[in-house]
């Protein structure tokens, strides 16, 4: 899958965290889809608590993703 900037990492020791952050990571993310208007925003889980929120040419604009790399 192609990323490009802006990749937030994302990093919670309890699942009540987890929501929230997420949520803060994607509306950042999403600010800059909306300026790019090319590309959706992709939600990878890579370990227990572990997370990137970022751009992706592979997600259609306006649509979010989620994949466990972990």
């Amino acid at each position: 899958m192609t990323q490009l900037k802006p990749t937030l990492e994302v990093t919670v020791s309890n699942a009540a965290a987890l929501e929230t952050e997420l949520a803060a990571a994607v509306e950042a993310v999403r600010q800059e889809a909306l300026a790019e208007r090319r590309c959706g925003i992709l939600i990878t889980r890579h370990g227990v608590g572990k997370y990137t929120v970022s751009l992706s040419e592979d997600v259609p604009f306006g649509l979010t993703w989620e994949r466990d790399a972990g």
